[in-house]
């Protein structure tokens, strides 16, 4: 897709459109980006933490604007998008708060005389391909910690994120940025690989689905580039104890429901112990089926519409097929442009091409599970190993199944619980490093040892 446009979701309605950047442009701002690292990486902790600060009060300064841009682009509720809006500012805090535990030295102790430190020093020039599920977000979770350490920012943002990428680069601007330290890029896929390719750039970042991951990765293994790879997850929601069977299913439907059920990590499996199945399904179906679906403008909207006309369109032929091939829908599985009824599938079985899938919008698999060890079972059978969600009231159950998944991530009895302190990123085919919290600050780093005898 080589021209970016804002396409409201909700309405079909094209808004604006926005040309992509120049071969000779593109090459400009590599090279901007290039002389900036140079001089951003002399800049002192205190006065880089003091911009990085600045750019997190500019977000919130400018929460209606970049809401309202995010609901027109992507169709995400408005109170969710100002909640979006406010996350990316706390993340961003976080790592004015923290620059001088990311960038201070760590000392070793050595076996023989003298002194060793490991010191944390920028690599340079970073390309961020992020994708449109959270336009804030996802941005606030790559820049921040590598602005924080030194490197400077060439952003890539969805080709249906043009509003969102422009106002993100005004507050970086506005914030005190050195010029070229944080470059938007309406580039096509053919000028990202060429970035990719530039000796000039040192890594890449990439947040989206598994085929984009994959193409990037090739790329920069080609070029001997660190890549960074957050993609997709088809997390399990374990049920296996309860004192409030309601309270679980609130928890359900908000883990599956959340920004449209286009969520990376939201859980997309429910694994439910025979002794609850039954419940937890009749409860589940009822939840998700009275949830309100419409203007995500309107304040009682809790489920808007998908990203887009295409994304609809390729749910419901997942949820048809799933459906053709035997599986039991118990609410659901229709659509009305971009929105799709809130669905739930049962009887799902790996001979199903729904097993292996991920549903990237608001519908969910129940699947039921004799004990603990075919809901763990269950909860591994799959390629992808971001996140995971556990229910149960017995603590050494908790830890023991926590142990025993194949994820990055384990939330036991709680959801939608992400902070700016806690990693995020997974195994499998979900992904090779780790955003947010401090880790995130060692991806792009050149760990230097300095021996001194």
């Amino acid at each position: 897709m080589s021209e970016y446009a804002v396409v409201n979701p909700a309405t079909g309605e094209t808004l604006a459109t926005y040309p992509t950047i120049t071969d000779a442009d593109l090459d400009a701002a590599v090279d901007r980006a290039h002389d900036a690292a140079r001089a951003w990486r002399m800049v002192s902790v205190s006065e880089r933490a003091a911009v990085i600060r600045r750019i997190a009060d500019l977000h919130r300064e400018r929460r209606d604007e970049l809401a309202e841009i995010i609901v027109r682009e992507m169709g995400k509720p408005l109170a969710a998008a100002e909640g979006e809006v406010d996350f990316a500012a706390d993340i961003i805090e976080y790592y004015a708060d923290h620059i001088d535990q990311i960038t201070g030295d760590a000392p070793i102790d050595i076996l023989g005389e003298g002194t060793a430190v490991i010191r944390r020093a920028p690599i340079g020039v970073l390309l961020g391909i992020m994708p449109w599920n959270f336009p804030a977000y996802q941005v606030a979770r790559f820049a921040a910690p590598n602005l924080a350490v030194g490197n400077t920012i060439l952003l890539k943002h969805a080709p249906q994120c043009p509003e969102s990428a422009a106002a993100l680069e005004a507050i970086y601007a506005d914030a005190g940025l050195p010029d070229g330290a944080y470059v938007n890029l309406y580039a096509t896929n053919e000028q990202a690989a060429t970035v990719i390719a530039d000796p000039r750039v040192q890594g890449v970042s990439v947040t989206g689905s598994e085929r984009a991951g994959s193409a990037v990765a090739e790329l920069a293994g080609r070029h001997l580039k660190k890549v960074a790879l957050e993609l997709g997850g088809s997390d399990p929601f374990i049920l296996l104890s309860t004192d409030d069977i309601d309270a679980t299913v609130a928890a359900a439907v908000d883990a599956r429901l959340d920004n449209n059920g286009q969520a990376c990590n939201g859980a997309k499996r429910f694994i439910v112990v025979d002794e609850l199945y039954d419940a937890f399904v009749e409860k589940f179906t009822a939840a998700m089926a009275a949830t309100v679906m419409g203007d995500p403008f309107a304040e009682d909207t809790v489920l808007g519409p998908l990203s887009s006309l295409a994304a609809a369109e390729r749910l419901q032929e997942q949820i048809d097929r799933a459906v053709a091939q035997g599986a039991t829908l118990t609410t659901g599985g229709t659509r009305d442009g971009a929105y799709v009824a809130p669905t739930v599938l049962t009887g799902v079985t790996a001979a199903m091409d729904v097993y292996g899938e991920e549903l990237f919008g608001p519908a969910g698999v129940v699947y039921r599970a004799e004990d603990e060890d075919e809901a763990v079972r269950i909860a591994n059978d799959t390629s992808f190993g971001l996140g995971s969600y556990v229910f149960t009231t017995d603590p050494a159950q908790a830890e023991r199944v926590a142990d025993r998944i194949e994820a990055g991530m384990v939330y036991v009895n709680i959801v939608l619980a992400d902070s700016p302190e806690l990693p995020f990123g997974g195994i499998k085919r979900s992904g090779t490093s780790r955003e947010l919290g401090l880790l995130a600050a060692d991806e792009f780093v050149n760990k230097k040892l300095i021996r001194t005898a």
